[in-house]
């Protein structure tokens, strides 16, 4: 997985007026923990948006007053009017310590059911997994050429090494659905065929448009 650095600053837990005046600097106050101690810091909301404001996933590189840490980001929190970035939770990581992160879904391809008219449906985007830190994954892709009308790919069928897919084995990722109108396709054939293959008239049905009246007998002149 590619990294970002970000460098920031240590700081004291602060209170909601000092952190407010530190984001109208515009930085972001943050939290560092999960290592062998907690750090509170502050980091430029510029540096911070290539992860923020991504759908991208990455590792991080922290350089807090020269000592780097290598973490992920675990929690955001915004302005619920001003979508203002208001604060970061980083959980440290270590090489020899597997991690739970959220992948992206890239889905790659044309499948079949889609060409024969089917629609692709994709309910997951992103994917919980487990892994030590060297084998995270920028994205997982699934290909879809294979999928005909009703095939789908689920979390039971990925396989990557190193890395544990923590969803529930049977939630569809994606899938090729039939639509209404291959229904009704299909349906308008069937009876095309039917008639072809001389189906008899249903009950009731006017006599054919070509079939002889039987001719009236002429009443006798007194």
């Amino acid at each position: 997985m590619k990294s970002i650095a970000i460098s920031g600053t240590r700081r004291a837990a602060q209170t909601k007026q000092e952190n407010k005046k530190l984001r109208a600097e515009g930085k972001v106050p943050c939290v560092l923990y999960g290592g062998k101690e907690q750090f509170h810091f502050s980091a430029p909301v510029l540096a911070l948006k290539p992860l923020v404001y991504s759908p991208a996933v990455h590792t991080v590189d922290l350089d807090i007053d020269g000592t780097t840490h290598q973490a992920i980001m675990k929690d955001l929190q915004f302005h619920a009017v001003t979508d203002q970035l208001l604060h970061i939770d980083f959980l440290e990581i270590s090489d020899d310590k597997k991690v739970t992160m959220d992948i992206p879904v890239i889905i790659s391809g044309s499948a079949i059911g889609v060409r024969q008219g089917g629609t692709l449906r994709t309910k997951m985007r992103m994917l919980k997994v487990l892994a030590l830190p060297k084998h995270l994954p920028d994205h997982v892709e699934i290909k879809i050429d294979n999928l005909n009308i009703g095939d789908s790919v689920r979390v039971r069928d990925l396989k990557i090494e190193g890395v544990e897919f923590l969803d529930i084995p049977n939630n569809a990722i994606t899938a090729v659905k039939v639509t209404r109108v291959v229904v009704e396709e299909t349906a308008a054939a069937a009876a095309t065929t039917a008639v072809a293959e001389g189906a008899a008239p249903a009950a009731g049905a006017a006599p054919a448009a070509d079939a002889k009246a039987a001719p009236a007998k002429e009443e006798k002149k007194k």
